[in-house]
């Protein structure tokens, strides 16, 4: 017998002439996977008392192996080939058509093999023409194919498979199905006959059509659409997080619980940054998406980085957090109820005396229940398991107060009442102590489909209403511990289907699915049996176990399933939900239609007079500058077959100027680096395209234009251009008018802006140029005695030569496009004065002045070498050193030639501190944090700083942003102290406190105290008491620090812990002291904070907790489940539980033992790293 998923159909395969006697070829486009049918099950050795060939009956009984799925059968049918000759057959032929299922099928034959040296035999549907396939049309169907001697019907071979057949795949069967070389003339097996004797041989197909129940069975996926075929859309999947996707669409598809989401008020705040308003986004893109929906927003908003996301997280913890989340959110609307109602019902914990009246309990909410699955066969063994009564008797009797003394007790949690929705965790990972991991447990475990809550209640319950839950949810894990996979089952609706949603992918699925295949344990035949491995593994008496189990199941009370699964309209929707949403769609798809249009459109920059004026750096203007800066160049996106005519109109248009007086400029890249306009456009008539094609092309491409707006018009309204006039005859002529703009420099205002053009004769001196400039500024006709004007050439951005005034614009070689600089400078008469605060005499005012102003800019060259080195810098207070909201942020304008200390007395006037007091951080490039302190050089620029030299070094860290510290201290003096970070203790070891404290390098333990007595703003010592200073590492206490301890020996891998000694350890014996430390479950899995603690002699152990309670801080639940330990010096030692009868004196005898708290860590600091889970 053989099974195989694998076999691949023949579809359109060439066939070569007949004179060929090889195997005939494929075309490329659809391979043919090749099957060994000796690797297939067909070991005769398994069969006993085979049925003949011709028995059909009793062949469809054994031939067809059970299929996982368990689909209905709606038909089989049985039909044969009877071939007379088969070294007469084409290279492919077809048997005789049959029908199954409604539809034609045949045999398809290969008889020399397709492309290898066995015959090849598929099954075909038999629709001769395909306009004749129904739209859609598939058929499921389980065939096997059987080659048979019809002189000896026991000589046979065959083979199975099963095959959603579809236009598409119109076969599918086995290229290697029999050797040709045994065929003939080698006795088969076990026989003395060939199989194919007198070259005749029998084909038979055996057809089996099933139900397809889901729409799915057997389906590729190709082109598959979830919306189509289900009315549901699925998520995509982030990375590790896929157990997230299940908990969201569980949560979506409860159906009062999106509606209570959607009832959250988030128009105030409709940021991404808040969960509630992303979960309200999710889930209305779920109801009205046509594809699946990412949660990238959702996961953002939850606060989590990439770390997270491809985390393997808690799905219980998850479920509870965001829980949490939204409840919050909810308080002081209507709705602030609905979540408690809905998810949370309520337990009793109790101890209640067998003999007299007398009982301890309390009753606490639960929002899900934790099942144990190793050691139960049921979801109702569970919930028996869960409130099983502990006797308490003999030795482990219960206190029942100074009343009732030690009492026989029964121990246990019963239900006071489940939820509407109930969400039940299947504890299927636990810790395996033995191979010191966490482990899947496969068990098989059923759950049925309905069951009566009812048992687990207590006695005087509220059963005025029945207690019967029914299926609504299963969330499936696939795989093991370390690589799985999760998905989900869910139904939507009272009555329907459910269906599985799978990352992005919805399919329907039927009950077996839901229930027997996400039971875990071992496959199962519909007959219940287990399903036997491939014939290679059966050998071995081996069985498949599957891979696929629930862990979490979701129940709704039956008789609440109408509230639970109430229609969400869209009137449900926020209104401003659904509008930004929308807004957001039409952006994205006019963006969408925009890229695919995007050949048929160019770029077009525009800069004019305006843009020009409002410009204050080098050049023209930033052409991939910030749109909204005036300075910018105006973008116009046109159609590539516009004419400059019709753009030009535009253009005109947006500057509110006739189009007539409009000319625009080609801006061309210069040898230097620049970009200057090079000559008119005069001719209209070719389009943007061609103009862009003429003229140089950008690196942006697109198309740059200076458009100059006529100052002078004739009667008739039409542009007098000073040059490149078109005369009447069509010829354009250019007279010794040259184009050149202008920019002034501010000295007082330290300012650079455009001041528009003139044009000038080539003859003209430089001095000519004055009069222009002052009709331009508005100076008038003549400036004071005591003032020039200054002319530079801005060659390039570090180039700026001066003019001379005799010269003529032709000997400066200036030409079209030229900027001239200009500046007003006075004149002063040097005098003593002016000498001594050149060289920094004189009183300290003027010396204070002078150096506010050292980094003045006094002409042009110089401003321009600070726009060349300039650097926007940001500087942020140090998250942990300094104070944000005290010294919020900013940005500073510095020219990257500054020294280390022009650098903090710029830092220093924004902050208003003295600028020997700021210390600097450079910052990680990819983390964002702070790294190592910056140190002061005399030689430093801020240009060393920021990029040192050394190329790993330069990528280490940003080029553009500072953390800053204010010291209470001069930077010179901090280099004499050391720094060291202290955790304060406080009420008990419950409130922690990281302060940072600075001792000079020579000084010891005690005189860190003081500092730390001072930085804390604490009660000094003599008044509130003695401080306590200890080293911890791993969790445990390593030795307690004398007061004359050196800090230059503290070690940099310990933790340094502070506390103000408690009043009853004051005086102690330092031997009457013992180490307590806090682990969870095994001595090495340590956490929390270690201390210090007093024995006491003959001190039962039920009084010590009460010291050690108080002694520690926590309080009420949080102490009451710590379990307490002796831990015995030694690696594999044991932890020795304490009983309220023990004496710690007597349990802890050894001079090495310690006092271990056994609970769990809440900080989830785990030894693989990873952090607590958190929702923001």
């Amino acid at each position: 017998m053989s099974y195989n998923h694998d076999v691949h159909s023949p579809n359109e395969m060439v066939v070569d002439t007949d004179d060929y006697v090889g195997a005939p070829e494929l075309t490329e486009k659809e391979p043919v996977a090749i099957i060994n049918p000796d690797n297939l099950d067909n070991d005769v050795d398994q069969l006993q008392d085979l049925p003949l060939a011709t028995d059909y009956e009793g062949m469809t009984e054994i031939i067809f192996p059970p299929l996982v799925e368990d689909p209905p059968i709606l038909e089989d049918v049985v039909n044969t080939w009877e071939i007379e000759s088969w070294r007469s057959l084409p290279k492919r032929e077809h048997g005789p058509m049959f029908q199954a299922g409604g539809f034609p099928w045949r045999i398809l034959l290969f008889p020399y093999g397709n492309n290898v040296d066995q015959c090849s035999i598929y099954l075909e549907h038999g629709f001769e023409n395909p306009q004749d396939i129904p739209e859609n049309w598939s058929c499921c169907v389980q065939f096997a194919l059987v080659l048979w001697n019809p002189n000896d019907p026991s000589l046979y071979t065959h083979h199975v498979a099963h095959h959603r057949f579809t236009k598409e795949e119109a076969d599918w069967g086995f290229t290697r199905f029999y050797e040709l070389r045994k065929m003939f003339n080698v006795p088969f097996e076990g026989g003395t006959r060939p199989l194919c004797e007198g070259e005749a041989a029998n084909i038979t197909a055996y057809v089996r059509i099933v139900k397809d129940e889901t729409g799915v069975l057997w389906h590729n996926f190709v082109n598959y659409d979830s919306k189509k075929e289900t009315g549901h859309v699925g998520l995509k999947n982030q990375g590790a997080t896929c157990y997230l996707n299940s908990l969201l669409q569980s949560l979506y598809f409860t159906n009062a619980f999106r509606k209570a989401v959607y009832s959250i008020p988030t128009e105030k705040d409709d940021s991404l940054s808040n969960s509630a308003y992303t979960l309200q986004r999710l889930f209305y893109q779920l109801q009205t998406s046509e594809s699946a929906v990412g949660t990238n927003e959702l996961t953002k908003s939850f606060g989590w980085d990439t770390r997270h996301i491809f985390e393997q997280q808690d799905v219980q913890e998850l479920s509870r957090k965001l829980m949490e989340r939204m409840e919050d959110k909810m308080k002081g609307t209507p709705y602030e109820t609905v979540l408690p109602e809905m998810f949370s019902g309520k337990i009793k914990t109790y101890i209640s005396c067998v003999n007299v009246d007398y009982e301890s309990s309390r009753i606490e909410d639960f929002w899900d229940i934790q099942l144990n699955v190793s050691g139960n066969k049921s979801l109702l063994d569970s919930f028996k398991d869960y409130i099983q009564v502990e006797k308490m008797d003999g030795e482990n009797q219960y206190y029942a107060g100074d009343e009732f003394k030690l009492q026989d007790a029964d121990k246990g949690v019963i239900f006071t009442g489940f939820p509407d929705v109930l969400h039940l965790q299947l504890k299927r990972f636990e810790y395996d102590i033995q191979r010191d991991t966490m482990m899947k447990i496969n068990d098989r475990y059923e759950f049925p489909d309905v069951f009566d809550a009812a048992p687990y209640l207590i006695d005087d319950a509220d059963k005025s209403e029945p207690w019967t839950y029914q299926l609504h949810g299963v969330l499936v894990h696939s795989g093991d511990l370390n690589a799985g996979h999760y998905y989900a089952f869910l139904k939507p609706t009272k009555d329907g289907w459910f269906y599985r949603y799978d990352d992005d992918k919805v399919t329907r699925a039927t009950m077996r699915e839901v229930l027997e295949e996400n039971f875990g344990g071992e496959y199962r035949t519909p007959a219940g049996g287990p399903l036997r491995a491939p014939l290679q593994q059966k050998k071995s008496g081996g069985t498949l176990m599957r891979q696929n189990s629930a862990y979490m199941l979701v129940y709704i009370r039956q008789s609440r399933l109408d509230k639970i699964l109430c229609d969400v309209t869209t009137e449900d929707i926020p209104r401003h939900l659904k509008s930004k949403v929308e807004e957001e769609t039409a952006l994205r798809e006019a963006r969408k239609k925009e890229r695919e249009e995007q050949h048929l459109y160019i770029g077009v920059k525009v800069i004019n007079e305006e843009t020009f004026k409002h410009h204050g750096g080098t050049d023209m203007t930033v052409f991939d500058g910030d749109s909204d800066d005036p300075a910018s160049p105006r973008f116009y996106r046109v159609l590539r077959n516009m004419t400059m005519e019709e753009l030009v109109a535009k253009i005109a248009e947006d500057m509110g100027v006739e189009p007539a007086r409009v000319r625009c400029w080609v801006m061309v890249n210069r040898q230097n680096k620049t970009i200057r306009p090079d000559q008119p456009i005069m001719d209209l008539t070719p389009t943007v395209e061609e103009t862009f094609q003429r003229a140089q092309a950008h690196r942006d491409q697109s198309l740059r234009l200076w458009a100059e707006v006529a100052e002078e018009v004739t009667p008739e309204g039409k542009a007098i251009w000073p040059t490149h006039e078109p005369q009447q005859n069509g010829i354009i002529v250019k007279n010794d008018l040259i184009l050149l703009y202008l920019k002034h420099f501010d000295v007082e205002k330290q300012e650079l802006h455009g001041a528009g053009h003139v044009y000038v004769s080539k003859e003209k001196k430089i001095e000519d140029l004055h009069p222009m400039i002052m009709k331009k500024m508005g100076w008038g006709e003549k400036l004071p005695s005591d003032e020039k004007i200054s002319l530079w050439e801005e060659i390039k951005p570090t180039m700026i030569e001066g003019l001379k005034p005799k010269q003529s614009l032709k000997a400066a070689e200036l030409q079209d496009g030229d900027i001239i600089c200009f500046q007003r400078s006075v004149e002063r008469k040097i005098d003593r004065a002016t000498i001594e605060k050149r060289l920094g005499l004189g009183d300290k005012s003027t010396t204070e002045e002078s150096a506010k102003v050292s980094d003045r800019c006094e002409d042009v060259k110089e401003y321009f070498d600070f726009l060349h080195h300039k650097k926007v810098i940001k500087f942020h207070a140090h998250p942990s050193k300094s104070n944000p909201e005290k010294y919020p942020a900013f940005e500073l304008v510095l020219s990257s030639k500054i020294s280390y200390d022009t650098l903090s007395q710029k830092a220093a006037e924004q902050l208003k501190v003295p600028p020997t007091h700021i210390r600097f951080f450079t910052v990680n490039a990819a983390t964002g944090n702070p790294k190592v302190p910056v140190k002061r050089g005399a030689t430093q620029t801020l240009q060393t700083i920021l990029n040192p030299t050394g190329f790993s070094q330069m990528n280490a860290q940003r080029s553009d942003a500072f953390y800053f510290e204010v010291l209470d201290i001069p930077l010179s003096e901090l280099d004499t102290k050391k720094a060291i970070k202290v955790n304060l203790l406080s009420e008990g070891i419950t409130k922690e406190e990281t302060v940072d404290v600075l001792v000079a390098k020579n000084g010891n333990i005690g005189d860190m105290i003081q500092v730390l007595l001072m930085k804390a703003n604490l009660d000094d010592e003599g008044e509130a008491g003695r401080i306590r200073v200890y080293e911890v590492s791993q969790h445990k206490v390593y030795r307690e620090l004398p007061r004359e301890y050196p800090v230059i020996s503290l070690n940099d891998f310990t933790t340094l812990y502070a506390e103000r000694v408690p009043e009853e350890e004051a005086n102690a014996d330092e031997a009457h002291f013992i180490k307590v430390f806090h682990f969870q479950g095994e001595l090495n899995r340590t956490h929390g904070v270690p201390f210090r603690f007093l024995l006491k002699e003959g001190e039962k152990f039920s009084e010590t907790k009460k010291r050690l309670e108080k002694r520690t801080g926590l309080k009420g639940k949080s102490f009451e489940k710590i379990k307490f330990a002796v831990a015995k010096a030694g690696h594999f030692s044991k932890p020795q539980y304490l009983n309220d009868d023990d004496e710690l004196w007597a349990a802890a005898a050894g001079d090495d033992d310690s006092l271990g708290l056994d609970h769990p860590d809440r900080t989830r600091a785990l030894r693989n790293g990873v952090g607590d889970l958190f929702l923001r």
